[in-house]
């Protein structure tokens, strides 16, 4: 390990913290042979008594979903007994050890965190995962899930993953990159050679250690003694990699023809079983004696009943040095013996590598392979197995279908440019339409992921037009979607015209009567709204047992939509909590972002920023993992609102330019008008009124319609009213109070109330603001719990405490400027005590400015929720649950953390509540 002091002092401290029960991740990434498996053998040396997991990406296999998790829990397999039911019986299904559906993937990844745990119980637990980039996208999705989560159990995970290899993807980790090793250490690594050749050896391999010694190993006898010919070594560092190669190649061209053929079917292999390569390598000619000179070359290790590969390169040398018709041969053969093993996924994915042309059958084996991993929410691998069942489908029409289920399950699995890839390979045009819909569908998903939301709903919507009435269901699936997609762009012109086409739809026959026709039907869209949300509260989630009728996740994600414009935020809250349940439980972890940001816009309406926070940030990270730029782009202008409220203007300033950056061009309207709305309520908190009113204006202009715009609206004519705009500040005004009067939610009803104090004479004010605070009501909309788990009950009330707070800061200023003191200082006490509360830094410097003019105490107060503000959100979500006397496990099910980490935040939030048990936390938390 010469010259890896940086490297071994990083990972050195991670195997330290785990050996103190601390958890951690890191991700080595850099070029073939730079060194990082190396670095993984060397962390497994240093891991002492640890238990030590470990997993080998296999390119010709990274296909077959959980594989890869299989291979690491294989020595702990026994550990799936202990897991709650529901754990064991995904990971179970995973396995291909029953037949069971897996709805719910983030229940596999919860099982995965916990089997991480359970396998640290005794002691620190090492896993490795080495050549990731070709470990199947499920295994990887699952094990970075677990590896984000992980905290308290004593568990390290180290991930290596070449470089620019295409494959499976791994994101959200702490990166290190393994670069070259420098001159002096390289050298040290050439021993034997004379000047000249080790000079032109250290040039050549510029630094990788692989290069240095496999070069070095490659040269002949002459060369070696220093008669280096101008084309003995590669003249540029780019071809590098290639020669590396071929130093692999000459070893394994070595062997005898028989060792040659057993590593060719290990290559092909990615079971590790020795057993399973033997059995196919005797129908080839071979037998377990010709694996000797490969072992004592040291090309491979044997251990028990595996074999592996000291380098993932000499995998590859094995594989890519065999003729094609042996590589054919090695796949059949490992087709035969896994189909005895009562492995059919794996086989049918060897004989896919071994077809030359069409082959029906095949493709239908790959087809059914792709129908078992959607069951499982292995999306990626899905659409990987209806992609190769495709190309080897001679039929033009069956052959299109299979391309857009791929590209479908490519969608659901956030791989939007993947999805497009394959959509532009499907033939046309197509006879059926459905598939048709189905291929329209994709396509949106690409321009609506990417480009433009206006053209997403064109796409749908001329679909849905050819598709008629022979296939209604398809049709309204296609007509809701794309008014999704208009409502995205903000346009509801766009929406009234998609909803026209089918206005008995409930679905659609909300924004029909908002949008369409000369004026608005609020009656009646509230009507048809009622069905809409019953159907969504009947069925939960939508999981086992809901039945073919439940609500998918578009019908879900619009009916919380309309409720926002209803302005039935408890109800929106509780449809978005259903939404998001639905994508967990469904696998559909595309859609998750898109759940999660209908989810944070009702916090945010409710006024509860630490959880729209919380919510949003998770979403974000979803939504950079997936590569969703859409959903980025709005959920960074979701994020800058509440940070606007506590005045971080360098957070809003960073969050709104890169929001604006990606909305502006495509006319992402409703993240654009977000993104200004964020700028204007941070100007408007600071003071500066004019600023905040060319932002708020701007934004109103991104969206047009008023109902769209309504919730920016008040702090449009608070900036006008103080920038001195009377006039622009009573039409807006106007606007509000005709909508609140027509929606009649007592929320938007103290908005309208107090905009009008603001905006009328001084003899009516005082009525309309204490109407506006007899509105805003003494819920502050946290309800009963913070959590996902009970989608019917969490936060049912409709207040919103920031708006409170402003309110009685606006109605104590009034009083101030008409002299009554002892008025004024109880409304702005109550709003500086509110805005402290919510940690809106700006707005409670304003209420302390005031409240000392009017001659009240300013002494800088505490929050007001006790010593629940002393812990972090994580754990006050622990401790909420806690307290109602969930077990450690329930409690690590629900917000996804393994039970050791429950048990660790436990144990820090007692000391800082003052308590030493859980039994006195529901007392605590009722005071």
């Amino acid at each position: 390990m010469r010259g890896r002091s940086t490297e071994q002092e990083r990972i050195g401290r991670l195997l330290a913290d785990g050996r103190r029960g601390n958890s951690g991740a890191l991700l080595l990434h850099g070029e073939a042979g730079i060194g990082k498996s190396a670095l993984l053998d060397w962390a497994a040396g240093q891991a002492g008594d640890a238990r030590v997991l470990r997993v080998e990406g296999i390119e010709s296999e990274m296909e077959l979903a959980y594989g890869g998790l299989h291979q690491l829990f294989l020595p702990v397999l026994d550990l799936v007994d202990g897991l709650p039911p529901a754990q064991a019986a995904a990971l179970r299904a995973v396995f291909g050890l029953t037949a069971d559906e897996v709805r719910d993937s983030f229940t596999v990844g919860l099982a995965v965190l916990t089997m991480l745990s359970e396998a640290a119980a005794d002691g620190p637990l090492l896993c490795l995962v080495d050549d990731a980039q070709w470990v199947d996208q499920p295994s990887v999705d699952m094990l970075t899930f677990a590896a984000r989560r992980l905290r308290a159990e004593g568990v390290v995970m180290l991930f290596a993953v070449r470089d620019g290899a295409p494959g499976a993807t791994v994101k959200g980790l702490p990166g290190l990159l393994v670069e070259g090793l420098d001159r002096t250490a390289a050298a040290e690594l050439l021993t034997g050679l004379p000047p000249y050749a080790a000079d032109r050896v250290l040039e050549e391999a510029g630094g990788n250690p692989l290069a240095l010694i496999e070069l070095s190993a490659a040269l002949t006898p002459a060369q070696r003694a220093g008669r280096l010919g101008p084309l003995a070594l590669p003249e540029t560092a780019a071809a590098l990699r290639g020669r590396i190669q071929d130093g692999f190649l000459e070893q394994v061209g070595r062997l005898p023809e028989a060792a040659r053929l057993v590593l060719l079917v290990a290559a092909a292999d990615d079971t590790g079983s020795l057993g399973t390569v033997l059995e196919a390598a005797r129908e080839l000619g071979a037998d377990v004696e010709d694996l000797e000179p490969a072992e004592r070359a040291g090309l491979v290790v044997l251990s028990g009943e595996l074999v592996r590969f000291r380098h993932p390169l000499v995998r590859y040398a094995a594989y890519r040095s065999a003729p094609l018709a042996r590589r054919i041969a090695a796949h059949r053969a490992l087709a035969g013996a896994l189909g005895e093993a009562g492995q059919p996924h794996r086989r049918a994915w060897h004989l896919a590598a071994a077809a030359t042309g069409p082959d029906e059958g095949v493709a239908e084996e790959l087809e059914r392979v792709a129908e078992w991993a959607g069951n499982r929410q292995a999306m990626a691998s899905a659409s990987a197995a209806y992609e190769r069942a495709a190309q080897l489908t001679a039929d033009r029409d069956l052959r299109a279908r299979r391309l857009v289920q791929a590209a479908r399950k490519a969608a659901d699995a956030g791989q939007d440019e993947r999805c497009g890839s394959l959509a532009d390979q499907v033939p046309l045009p197509l006879a059926d339409q459905e598939v048709a819909a189905d291929f329209a569908r994709a396509r949106a998903v690409v321009e609506l992921g990417y480009r433009s939301p206006a053209a997403a709903a064109r796409i749908l919507l001329d679909s849905a037009d050819a598709t008629g009435a022979a296939h209604p269901g398809a049709t309204a699936s296609l007509l809701v979607d794309a008014v999704h997609a208009a409502y995205s762009g903000g346009d509801a012109a766009l929406m009234a015209e998609v909803a026209a086409r089918a206005p008995e739809l409930p679905v659609l026959a909300v924004p029909a009567l908002l949008f369409g026709g000369d004026a608005p039907d609020v009656p009646g869209a509230l009507a048809a709204l009622r069905p809409l949300v019953a159907a969504t509260d009947a069925t939960g989630t939508g999981s086992a047992g809901a039945g073919a009728d439940a609500p998918g996740v578009m019908e879900r994600l619009m009916t919380g939509i309309h409720c926002l414009l209803a302005g039935d935020h408890p109800t929106a809250r509780r449809v978005a909590l259903g939404a998001v349940a639905h994508c967990r439980d469904q696998g559909i972890s595309g859609w998750l972002p898109t759940t999660l940001d209908l989810l944070v816009r009702t916090e945010l309406a409710l006024g509860r920023h630490e959880e729209a926070t919380a919510r949003a940030t998770e979403a974000l990270r979803l939504a950079e993992y997936y590569d969703l730029a859409h959903r980025a782009s709005h959920l960074r202008a979701a994020l800058a609102l509440p940070a606007a409220v506590r005045g971080e203007e360098e957070q809003v300033r960073a969050l709104t330019e890169e929001a604006l950056g990606y909305a502006r061009p495509r006319g992402v309207g409703r993240a654009a008008a977000d993104a200004l709305w964020a700028r204007g309520l941070l100007e408007l908190g600071l003071g500066r009124a004019q600023a905040a009113l060319d932002e708020l204006a701007a934004a109103r202009q991104e969206i047009g319609h008023p109902l769209l715009c309504l919730p920016l609206l008040p702090d449009l004519v608070e900036a006008a009213v103080r920038a001195g705009r009377p006039e622009r500040a009573a039409q807006a005004a106007g606007v509000l109070d005709e909508w609140a009067g027509a929606l009649d939610r007592p929320a938007l009803g103290a908005l309208a109330a107090r905009c009008r104090a603001l905006t009328g004479t001084d003899g009516s004010a005082e009525e309309h603001f204490t109407a506006a605070l007899a509105l805003h009501g003494n819920d502050n909309g946290d309800g009963n719990g913070n959590g996902e788990g009970n989608a019917n009950t969490d936060g049912d009330g409709d207040g919103n405490a920031f708006d409170r707070a402003r309110t009685a800061l606006l109605y104590g200023e009034w009083l101030r400027r008409l002299r009554r003191q002892l008025d004024a200082r109880e409304q702005l006490r109550a709003a500086l005590d509110g805005f402290e509360a919510l940690g809106a830094r700006p707005w409670a410097e304003r209420a302390r400015s005031e409240l000392g003019a009017a001659g009240g105490e300013t002494v800088l107060t505490t929050r007001q929720d006790g010593p629940i503000s002393l812990l972090s959100p994580q754990e006050r979500e622990v401790v909420r649950l806690a307290a109602t006397g969930a077990s450690n496990r329930e409690i690590a099910a629900q917000l996804f953390l393994s039970p050791r980490t429950v048990g660790h935040h436990l144990y820090r939030a007692f000391p800082k509540l003052g308590i030493g048990s859980r039994t006195e936390l529901a007392a605590l938390l009722a005071a």
